[in-house]
């Protein structure tokens, strides 16, 4: 069956913002050159720093690792620093839409990429279900500090504003809520910013960036103060069963607050738009993880100095620490604007990252042609942005924040390990071809970058081999049924 073919690799040339994109049919618009180095960091910065700092942090260090969240956090970074080294080759190399989606099908064959990409729709498709619904928590929580402060009651009704199921020991159980509203519509929003246009989509994001990273060095600087170092005694809590606590919790715990590090990976999916993507790739992907680990870790550590990790356990777990300090709810307020934003940032970028997946997909055949539709006004994947919003609008207002958080962390593991795993693979096939970025120590970084996180995706996986088992056949039934027989690349070859 050849499942295993390969797309043909070439060096890329330079490109330069008013070229056509690579592979682009005759008379079909294209997607557009546009963004700059400074604006891949930004998008980095406003995929990475939000429900890491603002949700997943406080849920992971009550959950899994206590205070000890901060080695959880230099662990999960770590495994990413590794990635991150072999996605900045690859998109240096090869500059197009698919991310680690394109990078398996050049080196480990059709299926393999098949595989990664149905897992990358997992990783940015929750992901984007994931962040709305923090994003709905501080949003409802914002609104009650207003009506706090002009003396009423404002807020939606806890029927509107959380999910209608929740997951208990891996069932899925009815909460007795409606619909988590307020995660609806802000997919719906940022999904109409989408098909508007990547030049807006990006100016608007640098703006929630600016916005999210001062709010957050605004809380680091006012709550050092009510840090109570007792609350990181024992630092490391005892353990109490397998991922509850001890060194076995932090380890489980980053895998959980891996989900935080995706930003970088998103990156890569706007190679294809990149203006000179050989150069700005991998300043982007490489500057915006070291600059986002830092804050993660100062973040972590204040939070878990200000309050017992035991109540950090909220949707909302740095607007809960601070509202155990009267003098700090001005503050209060002030995160609950920046969580917002940040999140929002969050939503845009992988919402970004999941429509450009889609698109490369669809233009080699492996899913339907509508997916890599591009609007002739707006030079965007106008039908495919609209399927996402709606498909992610749907689990946001349905499924609670832990369940959709732990799947997005599988999907992105597995296929960091792929991108390490294919660095090494065209090293050995194709060692001719000129690089402009490689990775240091490569015989060493990539294996352990794929190991590390396979080892993380198997501890996460202990917890939902059922939900990533039934994803997986579900995604093995979409290749054979007709990816398969859709192939642009194996319909080329056996015409």
């Amino acid at each position: 069956m050849n499942l295993f073919i390969k797309k043909p690799v070439s060096a890329a040339p330079h490109v330069d913002a008013g070229e056509p994109v690579e592979g682009s049919l005759h008379g079909e618009t294209t997607l557009k050159r546009v963004l700059t180095a400074r604006q891949l960091i930004l998008l980095g910065v406003g995929a990475v720093i939000g429900a890491g700092i603002f949700v997943l942090t406080g849920q992971a260090a009550a959950v899994h690792a206590g205070p000890a969240i901060t080695i959880s956090f230099i662990l999960a970074g770590v495994a990413c620093a590794l990635a991150g080294l072999c996605y900045a080759e690859f998109a240096a190399l090869l500059p197009v839409s698919g991310s680690a989606y394109s990078y398996s099908y050049a080196t480990l064959g059709e299926f393999i990429a098949w595989f990664i990409g149905w897992n990358l729709v997992l990783e940015y498709l929750f992901a984007v279900s994931t962040v709305a619904v923090g994003w709905s928590g501080y949003f409802n929580s914002l609104l009650h500090s207003i009506g706090e402060v002009a003396g009423g009651s404002l807020g939606l009704p806890e029927a509107f504003a959380s999910a209608p199921f929740s997951v208990i020991d891996g069932q899925l159980i009815a909460t007795g809520a409606i619909i988590n509203l307020p995660a609806v519509i802000i997919i719906l929003g940022i999904c109409a910013l989408c098909v508007r246009g990547m030049s807006q989509s990006a100016f608007v994001n640098g703006i929630i960036v600016t916005i999210k990273v001062t709010v957050i060095l605004l809380f680091v600087a006012f709550s050092l103060q009510y840090v109570d170092t007792s609350n990181w005694v024992p630092y490391i809590p005892a353990a109490e069963g397998p991922g509850r606590f001890g060194w076995d919790g932090i380890v489980r715990g980053a895998s959980v607050v891996f989900f935080a590090y995706i930003g970088f990976d998103a990156v890569s999916t706007a190679a294809q738009e990149a203006k000179n993507p050989q150069r700005d790739m991998p300043i982007g992907i490489l500057g915006s993880l070291v600059a986002c680990t830092v804050l993660y870790i100062v973040v972590a550590a204040v939070l878990t100095g200000m309050l017992p990790y035991e109540l950090l356990g909220t949707a909302k777990p740095v607007s809960t620490a601070l509202e155990a300090y009267p003098n700090l709810l001005w503050l209060k307020t002030v995160v609950e604007i920046g969580a917002i934003a940040g999140l929002s940032s969050v939503i845009l970028v992988m919402m970004i990252g999941q429509t450009r997946i889609f698109y490369t997909m669809s233009r080699d055949g492996l899913i339907g042609r509508m997916f890599g539709q591009v609007h002739p006004r707006y030079q965007t994947p106008h039908k495919g942005t609209i399927f996402v919003g709606l498909v992610a609008g749907t689990l946001a207002g349905l499924l609670p924040i832990g369940v959709l958080g732990d799947l997005v962390s599988m999907g992105t593991l597995l296929a960091f390990a792929t991108v390490c795993i294919g660095v090494l693979v065209l090293r050995k096939t194709r060692p001719d071809l000129p690089r402009a970025f490689r990775v240091p120590f490569a015989g060493i970084i990539c294996p352990l970058g794929a190991i590390i996180c396979l080892w993380l995706f198997s501890r996460a996986f202990k917890d939902n081999w059922h939900w990533m088992t039934t994803w997986i056949l579900v995604g093995f039934v979409i290749y054979f049924g007709y990816g398969y027989r859709h192939s642009a690349l194996r319909n080329k070859i056996s015409a």
